[in-house]
């Protein structure tokens, strides 16, 4: 046989072989953190229930699932093993104070780029033109009659729409 034909049996090994290898470390992380587990631990099972450890043996772990409930489950089945900041903020819905520790972060990029002087003149400037996004069912006409022409057809509209019978789920017209 030729290098040729070799190649891609070679190729699909070496695949074959990183493939195996990734999986078999990030089973190992798994069961290292599972045996890292200690009792008093949050943790999350595979199922997505939260719990603090209360006892761990061989291949079991004891979990408190709330206030006179003990649950026993295997040690696979612990998906991951929480922070005690994490456990509290899924749980208890205690947040860790984060915001003390860096910059506020504004909601909008304008505050970045302009100063206070100009941010009141466009606002100012924003108030006084309002731009009309409705659809005009007749020309245009002169800016000045613009909001008056879009009360008129919003009325046109809506007693259009009540002289229109109106129609249930199985009802139609054509038979």
């Amino acid at each position: 046989m030729s290098l040729v034909t070799l190649l891609p049996f070679i190729v699909l090994i070496g695949a074959m072989f990183l493939m195996t290898r990734s999986a078999k470390k990030k089973q190992q992380q798994a069961a290292s953190m599972r045996n890292d587990m200690q009792p008093g631990s949050g943790v999350r099972t595979i199922g997505g229930m939260y719990a603090t450890v209360k006892e761990v043996n061989e291949d079991t772990v004891l979990l408190d699932a709330a206030p006179g409930v003990d649950l026993l489950f295997a040690k696979n089945a612990i998906g991951a093993v929480l922070t005690d900041d994490e456990y509290n903020r899924i749980v208890h819905g205690i947040e860790h104070d984060l915001k003390s520790d860096s910059d506020v972060v504004p909601d909008d990029a304008s505050s970045l780029t302009e100063t206070d002087e100009s941010a009141d003149e466009a606002a100012a400037a924003s108030d006084e033109k309002s731009v009309d996004l409705g659809k005009k069912d007749t020309a245009e006409e002169p800016a000045d009659d613009a909001p008056a022409k879009a009360d008129a057809g919003t009325e046109a509209a809506e007693a259009k729409s009540d002289d229109e019978p109106k129609k249930t789920d199985g009802d139609s017209d054509a038979k």
